[in-house]
């Protein structure tokens, strides 16, 4: 890792904590219930019973157990030692089969050698991650031929706005080139008060994202974008029925999440090979 990398695990370690007992995650819910998962992704991944998943940086795993509930195979993956360990004993507690491994998302290929009918990405992460075309390689990497990888993000259009007098404003631009540094009060989680609590986040644009697919050979199944968020921006939004949250202002449609569906298709080598086993 390099050391920016290096300075965002020591916050994400420490985060696990501090999350686990924030409000925002409201872990004692999610006990009960068993699900984290919102509207969009669960009907845009569909059915995932009997089917392995892989889950790129699940932090302290209650997504990956929500999708384990609906019967995935599903293995998660991040590169805090803290949350991989909260994750597995999690898992215990609630009864549910999820394996957890501690690795960064681009050394993983060298830690675990399986193919997965979908991999995952969800909310938040793709800002963690400076290489978005080693992302698209370790993603084709762990795909079976004809297989899916899924991910619903916040849009890079959100990083482009702030509160102002009381509105909307673009005050960022789109295109960045290196990363910007913060110095937190809190967490996005949490108020209290990190001791390892600068962090370096990445913009990328959404052009960028998906090429970083389509380069490495993935068909786009689907782009979807959305006038909505899965978190509270700022006192501008609202919380809406189905707990996402959109924009006071009703003449405010601008997009701010996002989703993608991509295939891996097998080559020809894979579908003839297919058909004499």
């Amino acid at each position: 890792m390099n050391e920016y990398m290096k300075e965002n695990q020591k916050f994400w370690d420490e985060a696990v904590s501090l999350h686990a007992r924030s409000k925002f995650y409201d872990l004692e819910t999610f006990k009960k219930t068993k699900n984290s998962l919102l509207p969009v992704e669960l009907k845009e991944v569909g059915e995932v019973k009997g089917k392995s998943m892989l889950h790129l940086q699940c932090h302290f795993g209650m997504d990956t157990l929500s999708w384990a509930k609906r019967g995935a195979k599903i293995t998660g993956i991040d590169f805090s030692k803290e949350a991989i360990d909260f994750a597995t004993h999690l898992a215990e507690e609630l009864q549910l089969e999820a394996r957890f491994i501690h690795s960064n998302t681009y050394d993983l290929p060298n830690v675990l050698d399986e193919k997965f009918d979908i991999v995952y990405m969800s909310y938040g992460v793709l800002c963690w991650l400076d290489d978005l075309k080693k992302l698209g390689k370790v993603i084709v990497h762990f795909l079976k031929p004809d297989s899916i990888f899924y991910m619903v993000e916040n849009h890079p259009f959100l990083d482009m706005l702030e509160e102002e007098n009381g509105k909307l404003a673009i005050r960022h631009s789109y295109f960045k080139s290196e990363p910007s540094k913060y110095v937190l009060d809190g967490t996005y989680a949490t108020s209290e008060h990190p001791k390892n609590n600068v962090t370096y986040e990445w913009t990328h644009t959404m052009s960028e994202i998906v090429n970083s697919l389509v380069e490495n050979g993935m068909k786009m199944e689907f782009l979807h974008e959305f006038p909505f968020l899965e978190f509270k921006f700022n006192s501008l939004f609202f919380q809406r029925e189905d707990k996402y949250w959109e924009p006071i202002d009703p003449s405010v449609k601008v997009p701010l999440m996002f989703s993608i569906k991509a295939k891996k298709s097998g080559s020809l080598h894979d579908r003839v090979g297919s058909i004499f086993k």
